[in-house]
């Protein structure tokens, strides 16, 4: 669940292009963003959503708007005109693209990950079915949610990282445009997928 390619990842992704600094910041963004969602899933308020139909559709209204938006500004980018050639960047080092600070990064992972409203309903769904009968269902479902948000502090940083050590070839000016038109590509899709399905159900 964790390791599936969706927003998070590919945000991750293209903040690591940025920094090792920025990649791991979204990161960590995005493991803060799923703690905020698994608490309130874990007391109940998925319930809500899958519940009070409007109130799941402006959540995804929001996620997909915010998503969408991180899509137009990536593929902006990639289309911008490329940077007179120079030295290729050490990996590690400098990039043809400013860092743009942890702060930025950081809230970046964070709200895409916050925004989402399929991941409490996604922790009510799969959490209970490994619940034994005999047990308090609070407290293990607690303890599951707190797996699934460590795994996602340990893979999404190493994903970072990777991307990062991967620098020398990724930060080259093609390589660069070639991943934020794929990134930016595929944070559309998702941003119209997820404003799309709210209005559809509505109409139905």
């Amino acid at each position: 669940m964790v390791a599936r390619p969706g927003a998070d990842f590919t945000v991750v992704v293209h903040n690591a292009l940025v920094s090792r600094r920025d990649g791991v910041a979204c990161a960590v963004g995005a493991a803060g963003g799923l703690l905020v969602r698994a608490a309130p899933a874990v007391a109940g308020l998925a319930a809500v959503l899958v519940a009070v139909p409007a109130l799941f559709r402006a959540s995804s209204c929001s996620a997909g708007a915010y998503i969408l938006y991180l899509g137009c500004r990536t593929l902006r980018s990639a289309l911008r005109p490329a940077p007179r050639k120079g030295p290729e960047p050490e990996p590690g080092g400098p990039t043809a693209t400013a860092a743009r600070g942890v702060g930025r990064s950081l809230r970046q992972g964070f709200l895409t990950n916050a925004l989402n409203p399929k991941a409490p309903v996604l922790f009510l769904s799969l959490l209970p079915q490994f619940v034994p009968a005999d047990q308090q269902p609070l407290p293990r479902t607690l303890l599951l949610a707190t797996v699934v948000v460590v795994h996602v502090l340990l893979w999404f940083p190493a994903v970072a990282l990777l991307v990062d050590g991967l620098g020398r070839w990724l930060r080259r000016p093609g390589a660069v445009r070639a991943v934020e038109a794929v990134s930016g590509t595929a944070l559309s899709v998702l941003g119209v997928v997820l404003l799309t399905g709210p209005v559809a159900a509505a109409t139905v």
